[in-house]
Protein backbone atom coordinates (compact mmCIF):
# COMPACT_ATOMS: atom_id res chain seq x y z
CA UNK A 1 0.00 0.00 0.00
CA UNK A 2 0.62 3.45 -0.23
CA UNK A 3 0.14 6.37 2.23
CA UNK A 4 -2.22 4.55 4.99
CA UNK A 5 -4.51 8.03 4.00
CA UNK A 6 -3.68 8.97 0.57
CA UNK A 7 -6.91 7.65 -0.72
CA UNK A 8 -8.97 10.12 1.41
CA UNK A 9 -6.93 12.87 0.81
CA UNK A 10 -5.98 13.07 -2.52
CA UNK A 11 -8.11 12.59 -6.01
CA UNK A 12 -8.06 10.56 -8.51
CA UNK A 13 -5.38 12.09 -11.49
CA UNK A 14 -4.60 9.98 -14.56
CA UNK A 15 -2.36 10.94 -17.54
CA UNK A 16 -3.88 13.49 -20.36
CA UNK A 17 -3.70 13.81 -24.06
CA UNK A 18 -2.63 16.33 -26.42
CA UNK A 19 -4.95 18.63 -27.78
CA UNK A 20 -7.15 16.80 -30.83
CA UNK A 21 -6.47 19.21 -33.92
CA UNK A 22 -1.83 19.04 -32.98
CA UNK A 23 -1.90 14.96 -32.39
CA UNK A 24 -3.70 14.47 -36.02
CA UNK A 25 -0.40 15.84 -37.74
CA UNK A 26 1.28 13.48 -36.82
CA UNK A 27 1.96 9.88 -35.82
CA UNK A 28 3.66 9.80 -32.09
CA UNK A 29 2.46 8.57 -28.81
CA UNK A 30 0.40 11.75 -27.61
CA UNK A 31 -0.21 10.73 -23.65
CA UNK A 32 0.87 12.89 -21.61
CA UNK A 33 2.78 11.55 -17.97
CA UNK A 34 2.21 12.78 -14.81
CA UNK A 35 5.26 14.51 -13.44
CA UNK A 36 7.64 12.15 -10.78
CA UNK A 37 5.68 14.15 -8.10
CA UNK A 38 2.13 13.51 -9.27
CA UNK A 39 2.88 9.76 -9.96
CA UNK A 40 3.87 9.76 -5.88
CA UNK A 41 1.34 11.22 -5.11
CA UNK A 42 -1.45 8.51 -6.96
CA UNK A 43 0.48 6.09 -5.80
CA UNK A 44 0.23 6.65 -2.16
CA UNK A 45 -3.67 6.34 -2.78
CA UNK A 46 -3.26 2.63 -3.08
CA UNK A 47 -5.21 1.83 0.50
CA UNK A 48 -4.74 -1.04 3.10
CA UNK A 49 -7.79 -2.74 1.11
CA UNK A 50 -7.20 -6.30 3.16
CA UNK A 51 -7.28 -8.18 -0.35
CA UNK A 52 -5.66 -6.71 -3.30
CA UNK A 53 -8.39 -8.10 -5.91
CA UNK A 54 -6.01 -5.71 -8.72
CA UNK A 55 -4.31 -9.37 -8.69
CA UNK A 56 -6.55 -10.85 -9.36
CA UNK A 57 -7.95 -8.44 -12.07
CA UNK A 58 -4.34 -8.71 -13.40
CA UNK A 59 -3.29 -11.86 -15.80
CA UNK A 60 0.37 -11.74 -15.21
CA UNK A 61 -0.59 -10.67 -11.01
CA UNK A 62 1.58 -7.68 -10.82
CA UNK A 63 2.39 -7.25 -7.27
CA UNK A 64 0.68 -3.98 -7.56
CA UNK A 65 0.54 -2.44 -3.68
CA UNK A 66 3.94 -3.29 -3.53
CA UNK A 67 5.44 -1.49 -5.89
CA UNK A 68 2.97 1.11 -5.47
CA UNK A 69 4.22 1.39 -2.13
CA UNK A 70 7.79 1.48 -3.27
CA UNK A 71 7.14 4.57 -5.76
CA UNK A 72 5.38 6.28 -2.82
CA UNK A 73 8.86 6.17 -0.87
CA UNK A 74 10.40 7.30 -3.98
CA UNK A 75 12.09 3.49 -4.23
CA UNK A 76 11.88 3.31 -8.13
CA UNK A 77 14.05 1.10 -8.77
CA UNK A 78 12.95 -1.57 -6.55
CA UNK A 79 9.93 -0.63 -7.73
CA UNK A 80 11.21 -2.01 -11.56
CA UNK A 81 12.23 -4.65 -9.89
CA UNK A 82 9.38 -6.30 -8.63
CA UNK A 83 7.03 -5.20 -11.74
CA UNK A 84 9.74 -6.75 -13.67
CA UNK A 85 9.49 -9.98 -11.26
CA UNK A 86 5.86 -10.50 -13.06
CA UNK A 87 6.00 -8.60 -16.58
CA UNK A 88 8.82 -8.37 -18.93
CA UNK A 89 7.20 -5.84 -20.78
CA UNK A 90 5.21 -3.26 -18.41
CA UNK A 91 5.97 -0.52 -21.19
CA UNK A 92 3.61 -2.42 -23.68
CA UNK A 93 1.13 -2.85 -20.84
CA UNK A 94 1.79 0.24 -19.31
CA UNK A 95 0.30 1.84 -22.91
CA UNK A 96 -1.85 -0.23 -24.48
CA UNK A 97 -3.59 -2.64 -22.03
CA UNK A 98 -6.83 -2.15 -21.05
CA UNK A 99 -6.38 -1.65 -17.46
CA UNK A 100 -8.63 -4.34 -15.83
CA UNK A 101 -6.77 -3.94 -13.03
CA UNK A 102 -7.82 -0.87 -12.28
CA UNK A 103 -11.61 -2.19 -12.39
CA UNK A 104 -10.63 -4.62 -9.91
CA UNK A 105 -9.77 -1.89 -7.48
CA UNK A 106 -11.34 -1.94 -4.53
CA UNK A 107 -11.31 2.25 -4.86
CA UNK A 108 -13.55 1.67 -8.24
CA UNK A 109 -16.20 0.66 -6.11
CA UNK A 110 -16.46 4.91 -5.32
CA UNK A 111 -15.44 5.54 -9.81
CA UNK A 112 -11.79 6.78 -8.17
CA UNK A 113 -9.45 3.58 -8.31
CA UNK A 114 -5.91 3.97 -8.42
CA UNK A 115 -4.32 5.33 -11.56
CA UNK A 116 -2.27 1.59 -11.80
CA UNK A 117 -1.46 1.74 -15.33
CA UNK A 118 0.21 5.13 -15.12
CA UNK A 119 2.34 4.72 -12.72
CA UNK A 120 3.01 1.08 -14.63
CA UNK A 121 4.21 3.10 -17.23
CA UNK A 122 5.90 5.74 -15.30
CA UNK A 123 7.96 2.84 -13.52
CA UNK A 124 9.26 1.26 -16.69
CA UNK A 125 10.01 4.47 -18.55
CA UNK A 126 12.20 6.17 -15.69
CA UNK A 127 13.73 2.19 -15.48
CA UNK A 128 14.78 2.85 -19.29
CA UNK A 129 15.83 6.67 -18.85
CA UNK A 130 18.05 6.41 -15.96
CA UNK A 131 19.62 3.09 -17.69
CA UNK A 132 18.49 -0.11 -14.64
CA UNK A 133 16.81 -1.76 -17.95
CA UNK A 134 19.91 -3.69 -19.19
CA UNK A 135 20.52 -7.19 -20.77
CA UNK A 136 20.66 -10.20 -18.10
CA UNK A 137 22.35 -12.96 -20.33
CA UNK A 138 22.40 -16.39 -18.04
CA UNK A 139 25.93 -17.18 -16.66
CA UNK A 140 26.06 -20.78 -18.19
CA UNK A 141 23.97 -22.71 -21.36
CA UNK A 142 22.20 -25.52 -20.08
CA UNK A 143 22.67 -27.07 -23.92
CA UNK A 144 19.24 -26.99 -24.71
CA UNK A 145 17.59 -25.48 -27.77
CA UNK A 146 13.96 -24.05 -28.31
CA UNK A 147 12.55 -22.87 -31.46
CA UNK A 148 9.76 -20.36 -31.04
CA UNK A 149 7.35 -19.73 -33.84
CA UNK A 150 6.46 -15.92 -33.82
CA UNK A 151 7.33 -13.05 -32.09
CA UNK A 152 4.51 -11.24 -30.88
CA UNK A 153 4.05 -10.33 -26.81
CA UNK A 154 3.96 -13.90 -26.00
CA UNK A 155 6.69 -15.71 -27.80
CA UNK A 156 8.88 -12.73 -26.63
CA UNK A 157 8.16 -13.19 -22.89
CA UNK A 158 8.74 -16.87 -23.55
CA UNK A 159 11.67 -16.33 -25.43
CA UNK A 160 13.33 -13.63 -22.58
CA UNK A 161 12.58 -15.99 -19.94
CA UNK A 162 14.39 -18.88 -21.19
CA UNK A 163 17.12 -17.16 -22.93
CA UNK A 164 17.57 -16.12 -18.93
CA UNK A 165 17.87 -19.56 -17.57
CA UNK A 166 20.31 -20.38 -20.36
CA UNK A 167 18.40 -22.61 -22.90
CA UNK A 168 19.64 -21.15 -26.69
CA UNK A 169 16.74 -19.89 -28.33
CA UNK A 170 15.83 -19.17 -31.80
CA UNK A 171 12.70 -17.38 -32.65
CA UNK A 172 11.35 -17.21 -36.26
CA UNK A 173 9.38 -14.20 -37.61
CA UNK A 174 7.84 -14.09 -40.82
CA UNK A 175 7.63 -10.10 -40.97
CA UNK A 176 11.07 -8.15 -41.63
CA UNK A 177 10.89 -7.09 -38.30
CA UNK A 178 10.35 -8.46 -34.53
CA UNK A 179 7.16 -7.86 -32.45
CA UNK A 180 4.09 -8.89 -34.27
CA UNK A 181 1.20 -7.33 -33.59
CA UNK A 182 2.85 -4.84 -31.38
CA UNK A 183 4.97 -3.98 -34.39
CA UNK A 184 2.44 -4.50 -37.42
CA UNK A 185 -1.05 -4.06 -35.61
CA UNK A 186 -0.86 -1.73 -33.40
CA UNK A 187 -1.10 2.22 -34.25
CA UNK A 188 2.68 4.23 -33.85
CA UNK A 189 0.43 6.89 -31.97
CA UNK A 190 -0.70 4.11 -29.37
CA UNK A 191 3.02 2.37 -29.19
CA UNK A 192 6.02 4.06 -31.09
CA UNK A 193 8.17 1.15 -32.64
CA UNK A 194 11.47 2.17 -30.71
CA UNK A 195 9.39 1.05 -27.91
CA UNK A 196 9.22 -2.11 -29.07
CA UNK A 197 12.83 -2.22 -31.10
CA UNK A 198 14.54 -1.42 -27.86
CA UNK A 199 13.36 -5.14 -25.98
CA UNK A 200 14.26 -6.61 -29.34
CA UNK A 201 17.45 -5.16 -28.82
CA UNK A 202 18.03 -6.46 -25.08
CA UNK A 203 16.32 -9.85 -25.76
CA UNK A 204 19.21 -10.15 -29.04
CA UNK A 205 22.03 -9.01 -25.94
CA UNK A 206 20.56 -11.87 -23.70
CA UNK A 207 21.48 -14.65 -26.63
CA UNK A 208 18.62 -14.62 -28.19
CA UNK A 209 18.21 -15.37 -32.20
CA UNK A 210 15.63 -13.63 -34.92
CA UNK A 211 15.39 -15.25 -38.15
CA UNK A 212 12.81 -12.74 -40.29
CA UNK A 213 11.33 -12.84 -43.18
CA UNK A 214 11.04 -16.42 -42.41
CA UNK A 215 8.14 -18.73 -42.76
CA UNK A 216 7.62 -21.53 -40.60
CA UNK A 217 5.29 -23.86 -42.78
CA UNK A 218 7.22 -22.24 -46.25
CA UNK A 219 10.34 -21.25 -46.10
CA UNK A 220 11.40 -23.69 -43.32
CA UNK A 221 9.16 -26.86 -42.09
CA UNK A 222 7.81 -27.27 -38.93
CA UNK A 223 9.23 -31.10 -39.43
CA UNK A 224 12.89 -29.27 -39.63
CA UNK A 225 12.10 -27.34 -36.57
CA UNK A 226 11.07 -29.83 -34.37
CA UNK A 227 13.84 -32.19 -35.37
CA UNK A 228 16.57 -29.56 -35.00
CA UNK A 229 15.78 -28.44 -31.48
CA UNK A 230 14.40 -29.91 -28.03
CA UNK A 231 11.55 -28.21 -28.02
CA UNK A 232 9.18 -26.00 -30.29
CA UNK A 233 6.85 -23.27 -28.47
CA UNK A 234 4.65 -21.88 -31.28
CA UNK A 235 3.25 -18.20 -30.45
CA UNK A 236 1.82 -17.07 -33.94
CA UNK A 237 -1.44 -15.63 -32.95
CA UNK A 238 -4.61 -15.98 -33.92
CA UNK A 239 -4.58 -14.07 -37.46
CA UNK A 240 -7.62 -15.36 -39.37
CA UNK A 241 -10.75 -12.71 -39.27
CA UNK A 242 -14.22 -13.05 -38.81
CA UNK A 243 -15.46 -12.62 -42.04
CA UNK A 244 -19.33 -12.25 -41.19
CA UNK A 245 -20.11 -10.71 -44.85
CA UNK A 246 -19.05 -13.69 -47.05
CA UNK A 247 -21.86 -14.00 -48.83
CA UNK A 248 -23.23 -10.39 -48.55
CA UNK A 249 -24.66 -8.25 -51.08
CA UNK A 250 -21.66 -6.79 -53.06
CA UNK A 251 -19.20 -8.59 -50.70
CA UNK A 252 -16.83 -8.69 -54.04
CA UNK A 253 -16.47 -4.79 -54.62
CA UNK A 254 -13.28 -2.79 -54.18
CA UNK A 255 -12.84 -0.84 -51.07
CA UNK A 256 -14.06 -3.50 -48.08
CA UNK A 257 -10.98 -4.52 -46.24
CA UNK A 258 -10.15 -6.45 -43.05
CA UNK A 259 -8.50 -4.37 -40.52
CA UNK A 260 -4.89 -6.30 -40.41
CA UNK A 261 -4.96 -5.86 -44.38
CA UNK A 262 -5.31 -1.76 -43.82
CA UNK A 263 -3.15 -0.99 -39.84
CA UNK A 264 -0.05 -2.49 -40.84
CA UNK A 265 0.58 -0.60 -44.00
CA UNK A 266 0.58 2.18 -42.37
CA UNK A 267 3.20 1.41 -39.46
CA UNK A 268 5.27 0.15 -42.65
CA UNK A 269 4.89 3.56 -43.97
CA UNK A 270 5.77 5.07 -40.60
CA UNK A 271 8.59 3.14 -40.10
CA UNK A 272 10.19 3.15 -43.94
CA UNK A 273 9.21 -0.41 -44.57
CA UNK A 274 8.38 -1.48 -48.27
CA UNK A 275 5.21 -2.31 -48.23
CA UNK A 276 5.18 -5.98 -50.02
CA UNK A 277 5.08 -5.91 -53.65
CA UNK A 278 1.84 -7.96 -54.60
CA UNK A 279 -0.24 -5.94 -51.68
CA UNK A 280 -2.53 -3.28 -52.87
CA UNK A 281 -2.07 -0.28 -50.90
CA UNK A 282 -5.17 1.28 -48.69
CA UNK A 283 -5.68 4.78 -47.90
CA UNK A 284 -8.34 6.52 -46.48
CA UNK A 285 -7.12 9.67 -47.69
CA UNK A 286 -10.22 11.50 -48.85
CA UNK A 287 -12.76 8.73 -48.40
CA UNK A 288 -16.11 8.36 -46.81
CA UNK A 289 -14.93 5.62 -44.02
CA UNK A 290 -16.96 3.50 -42.18
CA UNK A 291 -15.22 0.88 -39.42
CA UNK A 292 -17.48 -2.18 -38.82
CA UNK A 293 -16.66 -3.37 -35.19
CA UNK A 294 -16.52 -1.40 -31.59
CA UNK A 295 -13.53 -2.73 -29.94
CA UNK A 296 -9.91 -1.60 -29.63
CA UNK A 297 -9.51 -2.61 -33.77
CA UNK A 298 -11.90 -0.80 -35.00
CA UNK A 299 -10.68 2.06 -32.85
CA UNK A 300 -7.09 2.06 -33.80
CA UNK A 301 -8.57 1.71 -37.46
CA UNK A 302 -10.29 5.33 -36.82
CA UNK A 303 -7.28 7.05 -35.46
CA UNK A 304 -5.30 5.62 -38.67
CA UNK A 305 -7.91 6.64 -40.72
CA UNK A 306 -8.38 10.57 -39.71
CA UNK A 307 -4.58 10.76 -39.89
CA UNK A 308 -4.44 9.77 -43.57
CA UNK A 309 -7.22 12.54 -44.09
CA UNK A 310 -10.51 10.42 -44.26
CA UNK A 311 -13.37 13.18 -44.87
CA UNK A 312 -15.35 11.04 -42.16
CA UNK A 313 -15.09 8.20 -40.41
CA UNK A 314 -18.40 6.40 -39.21
CA UNK A 315 -17.87 3.12 -36.79
CA UNK A 316 -20.65 0.64 -36.73
CA UNK A 317 -21.48 -1.45 -33.72
CA UNK A 318 -24.49 -4.30 -33.53
CA UNK A 319 -24.74 -3.95 -29.92
CA UNK A 320 -27.11 -1.85 -28.05
CA UNK A 321 -25.29 1.21 -26.38
CA UNK A 322 -23.69 0.39 -22.81
CA UNK A 323 -24.56 2.38 -19.65
CA UNK A 324 -22.64 5.12 -18.61
CA UNK A 325 -21.81 3.41 -15.67
CA UNK A 326 -21.88 -0.28 -14.73
CA UNK A 327 -23.69 -2.20 -11.83
CA UNK A 328 -20.94 -2.39 -9.01
CA UNK A 329 -22.00 -4.67 -6.83
CA UNK A 330 -23.59 -7.02 -9.53
CA UNK A 331 -20.39 -6.90 -11.82
CA UNK A 332 -16.90 -5.47 -9.56
CA UNK A 333 -14.45 -6.71 -8.97
CA UNK A 334 -14.77 -8.15 -12.48
CA UNK A 335 -14.45 -6.28 -15.93
CA UNK A 336 -17.78 -4.03 -16.38
CA UNK A 337 -19.91 -3.49 -19.80
CA UNK A 338 -19.98 0.18 -19.84
CA UNK A 339 -19.59 3.08 -22.08
CA UNK A 340 -16.12 3.98 -23.08
CA UNK A 341 -14.88 6.89 -25.35
CA UNK A 342 -11.37 5.73 -27.04
CA UNK A 343 -8.76 8.65 -27.84
CA UNK A 344 -9.80 7.53 -31.57
CA UNK A 345 -13.51 8.17 -31.04
CA UNK A 346 -13.04 11.23 -29.38
CA UNK A 347 -10.74 12.62 -31.98
CA UNK A 348 -13.82 12.84 -34.75
CA UNK A 349 -15.44 9.19 -35.15
CA UNK A 350 -19.31 9.56 -35.14
CA UNK A 351 -20.38 5.85 -33.55
CA UNK A 352 -23.98 4.46 -34.45
CA UNK A 353 -25.33 1.39 -31.83
CA UNK A 354 -27.52 -1.47 -32.51
CA UNK A 355 -27.18 -1.57 -36.34
CA UNK A 356 -26.16 -4.42 -38.65
CA UNK A 357 -24.84 -4.20 -42.40
CA UNK A 358 -26.62 -6.08 -44.67
CA UNK A 359 -24.51 -5.32 -47.72
CA UNK A 360 -23.00 -3.00 -50.11
CA UNK A 361 -23.80 -0.68 -53.28
CA UNK A 362 -20.84 0.80 -55.75
CA UNK A 363 -20.31 2.06 -58.97
CA UNK A 364 -17.88 0.44 -61.49
CA UNK A 365 -16.48 -2.36 -59.43
CA UNK A 366 -16.05 0.16 -56.30
CA UNK A 367 -18.21 0.49 -53.05
CA UNK A 368 -19.84 3.64 -52.35
CA UNK A 369 -22.74 2.87 -49.88
CA UNK A 370 -23.11 0.42 -47.11
CA UNK A 371 -26.41 -0.98 -46.76
CA UNK A 372 -27.44 -1.87 -43.02
CA UNK A 373 -31.04 -2.03 -40.83
CA UNK A 374 -31.20 -1.12 -36.90
CA UNK A 375 -31.62 -4.16 -34.68
CA UNK A 376 -33.29 -4.87 -31.31
CA UNK A 377 -31.77 -6.14 -27.87
CA UNK A 378 -32.26 -9.62 -29.17
CA UNK A 379 -30.07 -8.47 -32.43
CA UNK A 380 -33.17 -8.64 -34.91
CA UNK A 381 -34.02 -6.37 -37.58
CA UNK A 382 -36.59 -3.78 -36.93
CA UNK A 383 -38.48 -3.54 -40.08
CA UNK A 384 -38.86 -0.21 -41.71
CA UNK A 385 -35.22 0.91 -40.17
CA UNK A 386 -33.45 0.05 -43.39
CA UNK A 387 -30.85 2.83 -44.95
CA UNK A 388 -27.72 3.35 -46.38
CA UNK A 389 -24.21 5.14 -45.79
CA UNK A 390 -22.07 7.08 -48.38
CA UNK A 391 -18.44 4.47 -47.82
CA UNK A 392 -15.69 4.82 -50.05
CA UNK A 393 -13.93 2.39 -47.57
CA UNK A 394 -15.24 -0.03 -45.62
CA UNK A 395 -13.57 -1.70 -42.68
CA UNK A 396 -13.71 -5.29 -41.04
CA UNK A 397 -12.82 -4.90 -37.61
CA UNK A 398 -14.71 -7.58 -36.13
CA UNK A 399 -12.12 -10.08 -34.26
CA UNK A 400 -10.50 -12.88 -35.87
CA UNK A 401 -11.55 -16.24 -35.43
CA UNK A 402 -8.39 -18.38 -35.11
CA UNK A 403 -4.78 -19.38 -36.05
CA UNK A 404 -3.79 -19.88 -39.42
CA UNK A 405 -4.10 -23.27 -40.38
CA UNK A 406 -2.37 -23.33 -43.95
CA UNK A 407 1.12 -23.57 -42.74
CA UNK A 408 2.53 -24.95 -39.49
CA UNK A 409 -0.90 -26.33 -37.71
CA UNK A 410 -1.27 -28.30 -41.25
CA UNK A 411 2.04 -29.19 -41.54
CA UNK A 412 2.01 -30.85 -37.80
CA UNK A 413 -1.31 -31.75 -38.22
CA UNK A 414 -2.33 -29.92 -34.85
CA UNK A 415 -5.51 -30.50 -33.23
CA UNK A 416 -7.37 -27.48 -33.31
CA UNK A 417 -10.91 -26.58 -30.77
CA UNK A 418 -13.23 -24.22 -30.15
CA UNK A 419 -12.95 -22.02 -27.34
CA UNK A 420 -16.22 -20.11 -26.76
CA UNK A 421 -16.30 -17.75 -30.05
CA UNK A 422 -12.62 -18.60 -31.06
CA UNK A 423 -10.79 -21.20 -32.27
CA UNK A 424 -7.46 -22.60 -30.74
CA UNK A 425 -4.22 -25.11 -31.02
CA UNK A 426 -5.61 -27.90 -28.64
CA UNK A 427 -3.20 -27.68 -25.82
CA UNK A 428 -3.20 -26.34 -21.86
CA UNK A 429 -3.20 -24.14 -19.68
CA UNK A 430 -1.15 -26.43 -17.47
CA UNK A 431 1.52 -27.47 -19.60
CA UNK A 432 1.36 -25.98 -22.77
CA UNK A 433 2.01 -28.98 -24.81
CA UNK A 434 0.41 -29.67 -27.58
CA UNK A 435 -2.10 -32.65 -27.51
CA UNK A 436 -0.20 -35.81 -29.09
CA UNK A 437 3.24 -33.94 -29.97
CA UNK A 438 5.87 -34.20 -27.06
CA UNK A 439 8.08 -31.56 -28.25
CA UNK A 440 5.80 -29.04 -29.40
CA UNK A 441 3.75 -26.67 -27.22
CA UNK A 442 1.62 -23.13 -27.89
CA UNK A 443 0.68 -20.24 -26.17
CA UNK A 444 -1.11 -16.97 -26.61
CA UNK A 445 -3.47 -16.27 -29.20
CA UNK A 446 -2.80 -19.16 -30.83
CA UNK A 447 -3.93 -21.29 -28.25
CA UNK A 448 -6.46 -19.46 -26.46
CA UNK A 449 -8.16 -17.47 -28.96
CA UNK A 450 -8.09 -13.67 -29.45
CA UNK A 451 -7.23 -11.83 -26.16
CA UNK A 452 -5.30 -8.98 -24.57
CA UNK A 453 -1.03 -8.47 -24.72
CA UNK A 454 -1.01 -9.16 -20.94
CA UNK A 455 -2.48 -12.48 -21.05
CA UNK A 456 0.03 -13.25 -23.97
CA UNK A 457 2.52 -12.09 -22.01
CA UNK A 458 1.66 -14.38 -18.86
CA UNK A 459 1.02 -17.54 -21.39
CA UNK A 460 4.28 -16.67 -23.34
CA UNK A 461 5.83 -17.05 -19.26
CA UNK A 462 3.86 -19.73 -18.11
CA UNK A 463 4.66 -22.08 -21.09
CA UNK A 464 8.76 -21.05 -20.89
CA UNK A 465 8.27 -22.31 -17.47
CA UNK A 466 7.08 -25.50 -18.39
CA UNK A 467 8.95 -25.93 -21.50
CA UNK A 468 12.10 -25.00 -18.58
CA UNK A 469 10.73 -28.33 -16.45
CA UNK A 470 10.44 -30.47 -19.32
CA UNK A 471 14.42 -30.12 -20.37
CA UNK A 472 15.66 -29.86 -17.12
CA UNK A 473 13.42 -31.80 -14.81
CA UNK A 474 12.67 -28.32 -12.61
CA UNK A 475 12.58 -25.12 -13.13
CA UNK A 476 13.08 -21.51 -10.85
CA UNK A 477 10.92 -19.96 -13.63
CA UNK A 478 7.62 -18.09 -12.16
CA UNK A 479 4.53 -19.88 -13.79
Amino acid sequence: MGKVTGFMEFERADRGYRPVDERLKHWQEFVVPLSEGETRTQASRCMDCGIPYCHNGCPVNNQIPDWNDLVYNNRWQQALVNLHSTNNFPEFTGRVCPAPCEAACTLNLDDNPVTIKTIECAIIDKGFAEGWVKPEPAETKTGKSVAIVGSGPAGLAAAQQLARVGHTVHVYEKNAEPGGLLRYGIPDFKLEKTVVARRVDQLKAEGVVFHVNTNVGKDVTAFELEDKYDAVLLTGGSERPFDFFEKAPGRDLDGLHFAMDFLPQQNRRVSSEPIPGATREISAKGKHVIVIGGGDTGSDCIGTSLRQGALSVTQLEIMPKPPEKEAKLVTWPHWPLKLRISSSQAEGAKTEYSISTTGFAGENGRVTKLLYTRVGPDMKPIPGTEGELPADLVLFAMGFSGPIESDVVAQLELPVVARGRFKGIDATERDYRVKGRTKVYAAGDIRRGQSLVVWAIREGRQAAASIDKALMGRTDLPR
